[in-house]
């Protein structure tokens, strides 16, 4: 797995690439530092499958933005973890854009 980081004002984007797994889901958690930040985006484009391992540490993101006031959306998954954000119901508590 592959994580870009990057920060503009109080905009923090992930750009996450490779499988997000058991094996990587810490890797993406240790980034996970909120100070500052009023919206957190997950840009999936290159994020080739997720396990529920990887859904474990976007809802503890979810939650922590949400007890900071702030946002967190999901850009740009492909088909099949949109199927799995779907699938779970994730898909209505994460704002997510196609």
């Amino acid at each position: 797995m592959n994580i870009e980081k990057s920060k503009d004002g109080g905009r923090l984007t992930l750009k996450v690439a490779g499988r997000l797994d058991t094996n990587t889901s810490p890797e993406l958690e240790s980034e996970l530092k909120f100070d500052g930040v009023s919206e957190a985006v997950f840009d999936f484009s290159g994020l080739e499958y997720i396990s529920s391992a990887g859904l474990r540490v976007l809802m503890a993101a979810h939650k922590a933005m949400a007890a900071a006031g702030g946002t967190m959306k999901i850009v740009h998954p492909n088909a099949m973890v949109l199927g799995v954000l779907e699938i779970t119901g994730l898909n209505s508590v994460f704002a997510v854009e196609a």
